[in-house]
């Protein structure tokens, strides 16, 4: 399926249409969530692929096999991509289920289900950098132009997969409206990625043993995935992802924003998010200590 210059709208929100059909955005939506799912929630460039594999890695008690033999889009594929049906019929035991769909969307769906939730969140002005940069290499993507034109874009939610305020406030705003909801900032991971990984094991109620949490937390850091075959996406075609234009995992830090911002930039981006966030009690680090995961 290349679809690369397709973009299909749905719900006034722009989707790739390289991986996303009216057929597959609707199976989503009326998706029957199971009991035993466990749903990875993200804004693109968030933390997705980190979560895919810790929690790979939970299930597995710590042993990497199937995290360096399994590609993640197999054993924890986009619920509105359309391969998910197919790859879920062929799945045994409980299912691990990724989506960037905001809140609205499968609101219905996880109605009275039991399904655990994730929900990872990362700050906009790194998210915005770092989906910049996956513009530049993603063909199934527009051309980003300029980074201040993407970042004007960005801000005003005319990007793929829509605003990051709309989808942030949307399922944080909801938290106590699912039954079993986690919540993580990928800042977190960042300078606790040992307690991040304990986090989760709990939440998913599948305890580890030191010993596995270390090997959990060793199989999972930026540079074992960047490493991964499986996670790295360079089994992905050149004509649909150009990694002679970036790397699909860059840097792993919290502030790389620095880096790309102008300071009338980042003033832009904290004026916006005082007006857009006022009625949410989130907190997000900008920077922190350099430190490599």
């Amino acid at each position: 399926m290349a679809r690369l210059d397709v973009t299909e709208t749905f719900n006034s929100i722009m989707f790739p249409g390289h991986m996303h059909t009216k057929d597959s955005l609707n199976y989503a939506t009326n998706f029957k969530f199971q009991d035993t799912d466990t749903v990875i929630v993200t804004y693109p460039k968030s933390g997705t692929t980190w979560m895919q594999e810790i929690i790979t890695l939970v299930l597995g008690k710590g042993d990497p096999t199937i995290a360096q033999t399994q590609p993640n889009w197999a054993r924890a594929p986009w619920l509105e991509q359309y391969y998910c049906a197919d790859v879920l019929k062929a799945s045994t035991g409980p299912r691990i289920i990724t989506t960037h769909l905001p809140y609205q969307l499968l609101e219905p769906a996880l109605q009275h289900s039991k399904a655990k939730v994730i929900y990872i969140a990362r700050n906009l002005k790194d998210v915005s950098v770092s989906y910049y940069h996956f513009h530049k290499m993603a063909n199934f993507l527009p051309d980003p132009g300029t980074f201040s034109d993407f970042l004007n874009d960005f801000l005003k939610g005319a990007v793929h997969y829509g605003s990051w305020f709309d989808h942030v406030k949307g399922w944080t705003g909801h938290a106590k409206d699912i039954q079993n909801f986690l919540y993580i900032t990928y800042e977190e991971m960042c300078q606790d990625l040992h307690g991040s990984v304990q986090k989760v094991s709990r939440f998913l109620q599948c305890p580890l043993t030191e010993d596995e949490l270390i090997l959990a937390q060793k199989h999972c850091s930026f540079n074992s995935m960047k490493e991964n075959t499986m996670v790295n996406y360079t089994l992905i075609p050149q004509e649909i992802m150009d990694h002679s234009k970036g790397k699909f995992m860059r840097t792993g830090k919290v502030g790389d924003w620095k880096n790309t911002f102008t300071e009338e930039q980042s003033r832009l981006v904290d004026d916006m998010y005082s007006s857009q966030m006022t009625d949410s009690s989130l907190l997000f680090k900008w920077e922190c200590p350099e430190k490599t995961l």
